[in-house]
């Protein structure tokens, strides 16, 4: 289609193939990224203004307590060192509703890594220094940290994360599981995992004639300006709230973090502009992580493979600051019809850091011990989930390969709902034939930007390089967080129908010198209840090779396949659906973080001992999808695809482990010790 031509559909985009992108998003890509490469693109803390003090936090170094005493004298010598704020000292706040950012408020201590003191200083160096010189006392207490299955304090939530029942059954599944022909009963256990974006949490803040101006990380600008003003007690349009660049988030950064209440708390105190980077191996205590699951898998089937019984019980954790339960039972309900089911989650609350989002929360480790269950299950009734055309079967020597290496293939299939919030939009004519399209969206790394100038584009019917797309500030039109797939579908949605609004009024008109402007708002239809289950779903493939000596596993190839609504930019698209696979093959390979148990820390704190996939860990990848028209969606057609790619992606490659070795591997991640002691437990290759 071209950018000039009115659409099949009038006003709604069609998938796009790389053949005819330059004349649609190129434009719109080439100027964010020479921006980004020129390093023109300015970030939270890459704002100089003038004045600009830097703040450093002091996190608590036990794992339970209070503050007895904190000394700031040393602190206050050193050359440069501004202020210490404390719990004695720091502006008083109103109550927070999330806890987590009820900080300097008090002198108990939840967890280790909670802020017990914030120094600023007039560069960043000296800062550092003055929270290495504070000295804190603590009066310890006993804590606990260890996540078990039968932890005593464990209890069965009334809701999980997103508003899901903690409990949901249907008939009678321990009767249905103990009469069944097959049965399956495994567990399997997913560690804790951390976001870790490129560009860590990072404010600027700045106070003037009593009104706030924060240039924050975040993933949703119009939340963190409500938080905000109900914290300090000023009406919200004393806030604004800039977020126009975002290093990426996974989640991390959907709500407010200490960060930006720390920085306006800093700045209030100084009267000057403050800037505060919580260094990377802060992040772990700070800013959320994905809970650790332990989860219990029973499936009943008959002969045939039809399921009678499922039972999916996933046991995690939370902090005692705030309440979140990993919703990991729930895409169990979603994927396999079972007359008889319960899915059910039990949440021990401990004294460590509160989980939070972290990309497809609840999918990514359900799916994974939901799919790899399923294929044991299918071993069971001596079916091949791997028989892809031949490369199914039993596992095989590397061609040419050197060493004792197996091969082989595994498969998975992957699910996240589809979700559409009330946003609203803005779009200007203006005399010279552009277009000035203004939405508070938040583009974290995702092609948010682009695809909005394409919607925009398409529905006014004009060149994609005659529209401009302004996001990432509270002075735009309020737009909701970046989270749950949920972006393009919710912002597309208000850009859409302002710019078909706006079509109206130019047809057989000319723009006003002043220019044109309308506005719309999707409230009352996007959140409306909907007869129609929406999801997108996915299957994963994966080829692996595993080295029967070392135990090193290498994922050769990867392929995801996807039904995810109409693709409005396959490039964009193409570029989250690898992400996400690339973010899958970390989980199931190299990303896992521990729990010390006597200091109440997670011991992978940073980048040298939390590994991620580097390039040479992802050597071939493809994503494709199929064409789908969902006319129960929202005018572009559209589905969320940035988590998606996630969800399979752990479950395949272990399912390609077990097809090589012959060991199931129940936990991540598939490290070479414990893939290593499965085949010296005698485990023998299976074949069909």
């Amino acid at each position: 289609m071209n950018a000039t031509a009115p659409s099949p559909a009038p006003g709604v985009p069609v998938e796009r193939r790389e053949s005819g992108e330059s004349a649609l998003g190129a434009s719109v890509e080439r100027r964010e990224g020479r921006q980004k490469v020129t390093g023109t693109a300015r970030y939270a803390a890459e704002q100089p203004r003038p004045g600009r003090a830097h703040a450093w936090p002091v996190p608590a170094s036990v794992a339970r307590g209070r503050v007895t005493g904190i000394d700031t004298a040393a602190a206050l010598d050193l050359p440069g060192v501004i202020a210490v704020l404390t719990h004695e000292n720091a502006p008083r706040l109103s109550e927070p509703d999330d806890a987590m950012l009820a900080v300097l408020r008090d002198s108990r201590v939840p967890h280790r890594g909670w802020f017990v003191a914030l120094v600023v200083g007039e560069t960043l160096e000296a800062a550092r220094a003055g929270a290495a010189a504070v000295r804190v006392d603590y009066a310890v207490e006993d804590h606990d940290v260890t996540l078990t299955r039968d932890h005593q304090a464990a209890y069965a939530p009334e809701e999980a994360n997103g508003g899901y029942p903690g409990t949901r059954e249907h008939g009678d599944p321990e009767g249905a599981f103990a009469s069944a022909d097959v049965r399956v009963d495994v567990d399997y256990r997913v560690p804790p995992l951390h976001n870790h974006p490129m560009e860590p949490h990072a404010t600027t803040a700045e106070w003037q004639h009593g009104r706030l101006t924060v240039h924050t990380s975040t993933q949703g600008a119009t939340t963190v300006r409500t938080v905000l003003a109900g914290l300090f007690g000023i009406p919200e349009d004393h806030v604004t709230v800039h977020a126009e660049h975002v290093g990426g988030g996974f989640g991390s950064k959907g709500t407010p973090r200490p960060d930006v209440v720390l920085a306006a708390m800093a700045a209030r105190h100084t009267g000057r502009p403050v800037t505060l980077a919580l260094p990377r191996r802060f992040l772990p205590a700070v800013v959320g992580h994905r809970a650790p699951t332990l989860h219990r898998l029973r499936l009943g089937a008959r002969p045939d493979g039809r399921l009678v019984s499922l039972i999916h019980e996933v046991t995690t954790h939370t902090s005692r600051v705030k309440e979140f339960v990993e919703q990991a039972a729930v895409p169990t309900r979603v994927m396999y019809a079972a007359p008889d089911s319960r899915t059910a989650h039990r949440v021990a609350p401990l004294d460590l850091p509160t989980p939070s989002w972290m990309r497809a929360p609840g999918e990514a480790p359900g799916m994974y011990a939901l799919e790899s269950a399923m294929d044991e299950l299918a071993g069971e009734l001596g079916m091949d989930p791997v028989d892809l055309g031949g490369a199914g079967g039993a596992p095989r020597p590397a061609a040419g390969a050197e060493g004792p290496l197996l091969v082989g293939s595994g498969v998975a299939a992957a699910t996240y709902p589809v979700l559409v919030h009330p946003s609203t939009a803005a779009v200007r004519a203006l005399p010279d034939g552009t277009f000035q399209v203004g939405i508070n969206a938040a583009d974290i790394g995702t092609g948010a930007r682009t695809v909005l100038a394409q919607i925009a584009a398409d529905r006014l019917a004009v060149p994609v390089d005659r529209v401009r797309i302004e996001v990432g500030s509270t002075d735009l039109p309020a737009a909701p967080l970046a989270g749950g797939s949920s972006g393009t579908a919710s912002w597309g949605w208000a850009v859409h129908e302002a710019c078909a609004r706006l079509a109206e009024r130019l047809a057989g008109g000319l723009v006003p010198a002043e220019g044109m402007e309308v506005r719309a708002d999707t409230a009352g239809r996007a959140d409306a209840d909907s007869p129609y289950a929406r999801h997108a779903f996915g299957a994963h493939f994966a080829e692996v090779a595993v080295d029967t000596v070392t135990g090193e596993t290498r994922v050769r190839r990867l392929l995801g396949v996807y039904a995810a609504g109409r693709i409005l930019n396959s490039r964009t698209a193409r570029s989250q659906f690898v992400g996400g696979m690339t973010m899958g093959l970390g989980m199931a390979l190299t990303e896992g973080s521990t729990m010390d148990a006597a200091f109440g820390d997670f011991t992978e704190s940073d980048l040298a001992s939390y590994h991620v996939p580097a390039h040479a860990d992802v050597p071939d990848i493809e994503a494709h999808w199929i064409d789908e028209d969902d006319p129960h969606l929202n005018p572009m057609g559209s589905k969320g695809i940035g988590e998606i790619g996630i969800v399979g992606t752990a479950a395949a490659i272990g399912n390609a482990v077990f097809h090589a070795t012959g060991t199931r591997v129940r936990e991540l991640p598939l490290t070479p010790d414990r893939v290593l002691g499965g085949i010296g437990r005698g485990a023998v290759p299976r074949g069909f």
